[in-house]
């Protein structure tokens, strides 16, 4: 009797021993496999082609065909047709959200077929942009810095026999991004570029009487206005929560309330806000400030002093 309540004693003491090792054993093991799995490349697309017909699943398949282990990010396909400022702002708001390493393919391009060039770019935040050679990259590298640039003539990178004159998201952007996202060493895709072409972009001006300024954008389907004056310029003019604010817009003489959120006021009011971005901002809550205001970008913006 007393070896039998002996094994049962071994038995409670050992069985749950027994539990935590082998659950520590799965734990080490999954962990293993985690650190061993392969690295998955990010491929971040953008165009202005729209998704109402097949050229943007196209440059997929290309990538794809190319680098089969790339995980594909559709960062829009609906930037403004021929948009070179809208592109250019899309990737100046996403890129810090990205590690080093990405692979950021930009197709917005009005001169395709043309003297323009094709070009990637690193910027040094070790990311790479294969883009035409436009002005899409100027917000980024004034944030960033450039590591380098190179222009895209290394045929092995791109497909067909012929590449069309119309359609280098195809034949040249989507290929050439799939091969450095598949590894291949950036430096042999053609000749190094010692300049890029710029936007020509305005700055906001602080003046005595105020902040002279642009509504450069509009914030996608909500016609809220995207300025150019940063929100840490508007607060020195000295506005807090709940003030109303005297600007002009374009010929507008406008007097609004600035406000925390859209909920700050009445359905159907307008107001002045900064942005998720940081940038002085208006809108009409729940309703289109640029449909109501007929507004158009670029137009002018004046802010008064406090």
């Amino acid at each position: 009797m007393n070896k039998l309540r002996l094994a049962e004693l071994r038995l409670r003491v050992v069985a749950p021993l027994a539990l935590v090792l082998l659950l520590a054993l799965a734990t080490t093991a999954a962990a293993q496999r985690a650190s061993a799995a392969p690295h998955r490349p990010i491929i971040v697309f953008m165009t202005d082609f729209g998704t109402v017909d097949d050229a943007v699943p196209i440059c997929k398949g290309v990538m794809l065909g190319i680098a089969p282990d790339a995980r594909i990010v559709d960062l829009t396909h609906q930037v403004t047709p021929f948009s070179i400022a809208d592109g250019a702002r899309f990737l100046y708001g996403t890129t810090p959200y990205y590690p080093a390493g990405t692979v950021f393919v930009v197709v917005v391009d009005p001169t395709v077929g043309t003297s323009r060039k094709a070009v990637v770019v690193k910027s040094k935040r070790g990311q790479y942009f294969v883009l035409p050679d436009n002005g899409l990259m100027t917000m980024v590298l004034d944030r960033d810095g450039l590591e380098g640039a190179r222009e895209i003539t290394n045929r092995s990178w791109m497909i067909g026999s012929g590449i069309s004159s119309t359609f280098h998201g195809r034949d040249i952007f989507s290929p050439v991004g799939a091969h450095l996202a598949a590894g291949a060493n950036w430096t042999h895709v053609g000749p190094e570029r010692k300049q890029l072409v710029r936007l020509s972009l305005t700055p906001a001006r602080a003046e005595n009487g105020g902040i002279t300024g642009q509504v450069f954008a509009l914030d996608g389907p909500f016609g809220n206005l995207i300025t150019n004056v940063s929100g840490e310029e508007f607060l020195k003019l000295g506005y807090v929560h709940g003030e109303k604010v005297h600007i002009k817009l374009g010929d507008n003489d406008m007097l609004l309330p600035f406000v925390r959120t859209f909920g700050d006021v009445p359905v159907g009011e307008p107001l002045i806000f900064i942005d998720s971005r940081g940038r002085f901002s208006l809108a009409v809550n729940q309703r289109n400030f640029a449909q109501i205001y007929h507004i158009k970008p670029p137009v002018a913006l004046f802010i008064a002093r406090k």
